[in-house]
């Protein structure tokens, strides 16, 4: 493993069973992603991407291989360690969003703070930075139905910063949003990478996995090529 490495996945299989039918979604794909990097993952449905960006974000674990996450062999941790290290290292940000519709922005943002017991005077603070940081301080008090999609997926990016993560792993972000708010989108992911934050992005859309560094192409459970972004 290289000192630089936030991710080193090394000869990592995953096998499911649907009813007796065995499907190898990945086949001892190899990757390794640095501190710091903008990443993209893209490929066809059935590719391995989502099982992939599963196992990366710690919600899978695989059926052989190893998954390295800041010199940390993550690949045979049990559930509860598996829920300390999401809660730790990773923000996610989803197609859907997944706010709570009656909470404000604001406690959307403190939900992953709960979970790691920061007091409430201190996610408060630690939510309202998050918020800002997104362009979002005027609209704390505000319910998922009072804003716009763009907005939602703001609070959604700030709920994923709010514990400093060393990943924010972005599946589908602008899936949901047109195409200018899909780019102001965009530009918040540009910002936080230049701020020196790690970013894996999950997309289909050409366009917007131009946004990365390098975009990693995965076809039939491998990475079948790597591409570097100009």
């Amino acid at each position: 493993m290289s000192s630089r490495s936030l991710i080193t996945i090394q000869r990592l299989h995953k096998v499911y069973f649907l009813g007796a039918t065995k499907v190898h979604a990945l086949r001892g794909l190899n990757l390794e992603i640095k501190r710091n990097e903008y990443v993209a993952i893209m490929g066809p449905s059935g590719s391995g991407k989502s099982t992939l960006m599963n196992i990366i974000g710690c919600l899978d674990v695989p059926t052989d291989g190893n998954y390295w996450l800041n010199d940390q062999d993550v690949s045979s941790l049990n559930d509860d360690e598996l829920a300390h290290i999401r809660n730790k290292e990773i923000g996610f940000v989803f197609q859907t969003f997944n706010l709570l519709p009656r909470a404000t922005a604001l406690h959307n943002v403190e939900l992953p703070l709960v979970y790691n017991g920061t007091t409430a005077k201190d996610r408060k603070v630690h939510a309202a930075s998050a918020l800002e940081i997104v362009g979002l301080a005027d609209r704390m008090d505000h319910r998922p139905n009072e804003l716009s999609g763009g907005q939602r997926q703001r609070v959604a990016i700030a709920r994923a910063l709010v514990n400093k993560p060393s990943i924010i792993l972005a599946d589908e972000p602008t899936g949901n949003l047109d195409s200018k708010t899909g780019v102001e989108i965009m530009e918040i992911f540009a910002d936080l990478h230049g701020q020196g934050n790690t970013i894996i992005l999950v997309t289909h859309e050409r366009d917007i996995a131009l946004h990365a560094q390098r975009i990693i192409h995965i076809k039939d459970g491998f990475v079948e090529k790597i591409e570097t972004v100009s």
